[in-house]
């Protein structure tokens, strides 16, 4: 039943193509995972609030520090103490990066078998090439005549 499932998920998805929707990339995401994990009913039901919480919590870490790097302006236009400051602030960032997968790394170990939580994060490895890919076939399938988007030549 589960395998069904989870082959119909799969196959709508192939069906609807790699949009750029972050709400269909997330489902994609999630299909993706549940095949790679192969979940059994009751880790899914253990894991997907775990990875959730995990996903939340990086994307608002991530989207703090992208708003941080815009108001840091140009780098050129920084004084030695301003860069300074940036250079700390990155690497803050990094740490407070590292601090919540070693967060999640052991929630994960509490909910799945520990080959379970490395295939997750192979898992999670392939879907971003994956979807790179993809990407990137699309882009090259949008340029235009003259080899630039917008059909102008290269000069």
């Amino acid at each position: 039943m589960k395998t069904r499932i989870l082959m119909l998920l799969l196959v709508t998805f192939a069906a609807t193509g790699w949009a750029q929707d972050k709400s269909n990339i997330k489902s994609q995401k999630i299909a993706f995972i549940t095949n790679k994990l192969d979940l059994s009913p009751e880790e899914a039901q253990q894991f997907w609030p775990v990875y959730n919480k995990a996903d939340k919590e990086m994307s608002a870490l991530k989207k703090e520090h992208r708003q941080k790097q815009r108001a840091a302006g140009k780098m050129n236009e920084l004084s030695d103490k301003e860069v300074e400051q940036m250079i700390d602030a990155e690497i803050a960032y990094k740490q407070s990066e590292l601090d919540l997968m070693k967060k999640y790394h052991a929630e994960y170990k509490k909910v799945l078998p520990v080959k379970k939580v490395a295939r997750l994060y192979k898992a999670e490895e392939q879907f971003k090439r994956e979807l790179i890919r993809r990407v990137k076939g699309q882009s090259k399938q949008t340029a235009r005549p003259g080899g630039r988007p917008g059909g102008r030549p290269n000069n």
